[in-house]
């Protein structure tokens, strides 16, 4: 495992799952400076979905901020021939591979280069616990961790198995949290580069902050111009039905991997 070790803080701001929504990362850094966090940490997934996935990684690289490589970052810098994104369902493996495949033929062999340089896992203390941030689980770079999925027990046990206080993860496109004691549980950041499938345009990502009591996880919506983002997706001839999730916020694809009180909160 290749771990990337930090400094102790107290406010951390954490954006998962970009999709290559330059346009919400640009806000989102904007936004940062006024949330007053004391570090930004990036969780993967840069490409994908989106238009244009080198934008969103001349960010990135801009401001300097802390990252972890995603599957997508493991499968481009590792020359896969597709996302290794986890899904099983046919639908789900049709949509995921044309991402992926524009994805890659946007992508500069630079920043590929850079991709495959990042870690996969970022320790740190928040508040003098010991976090642990990962993309899709500690266990699995690619791992779907569900709010309806993961019982106390579970939880309790990742965190031994991993010797940590606080996992911090992405991949799912659903932000939550699960604290099963004040210093202690599971935050799922959500995503910046698409919708919540919640009918809405704005997406997510989320500052963690220790409080007397314990942690404090403030999922914060990022409004962005959604519709400049669909036009040029439609320009890049991606499927309409990835446009479709950026104006209405309702997810039409990767659908199938949801459990099914995740799914029945959607349109489809």
């Amino acid at each position: 495992m290749r771990y990337a070790n930090l400094e102790s803080y107290d406010r951390v701001l954490f954006i998962g799952g970009i999709y290559s929504n330059y346009l919400a990362l640009e806000k989102a850094f904007t936004m940062a400076r006024s949330l007053k966090a004391e570090a930004v940490i990036v969780m993967g997934d840069f490409g994908g979905f989106g238009p244009f996935p080198d934008r969103t990684l001349e960010l990135l690289r801009r401001e300097k901020i802390f990252a972890i490589q995603g599957n997508y970052e493991e499968a481009l810098a590792g020359g896969a021939e597709d996302c290794g994104c986890g899904y099983t369902d046919p639908r789900d493996n049709h949509y995921a591979q044309i991402s992926y495949d524009y994805t890659r033929s946007c992508t500069s062999a630079e920043h590929v280069r850079w991709m495959g340089e990042l870690p996969r896992y970022i320790r740190l203390s928040i508040g003098g616990q010991r976090t642990l941030v990962c993309h899709g689980s500690p266990r699995q770079i690619n791992e779907f961790l569900w709010q309806t999925m993961t019982p106390r027990p579970f939880i309790e046990k990742m965190l031994r198995d991993f010797d940590t206080d606080l996992i911090i993860c992405t991949h799912t496109g659903l932000h939550w949290s699960r604290f099963i004691e004040p210093g202690r549980g599971v935050v799922n950041v959500g995503a910046l580069g698409r919708p919540a499938n919640d009918g809405k345009t704005n997406v997510w990502m989320s500052l963690l902050e220790w409080q007397d009591y314990g942690f404090r996880a403030e999922f914060i919506p990022i409004e962005y111009d959604f519709d400049r983002l669909a036009r040029e997706m439609e320009s890049e001839k991606l499927p309409p039905e990835f446009v479709a999730t950026i104006r209405t916020g309702w997810w039409t694809t990767c659908l199938e991997v949801l459990p099914a009180k995740e799914r029945a909160r959607g349109q489809f």
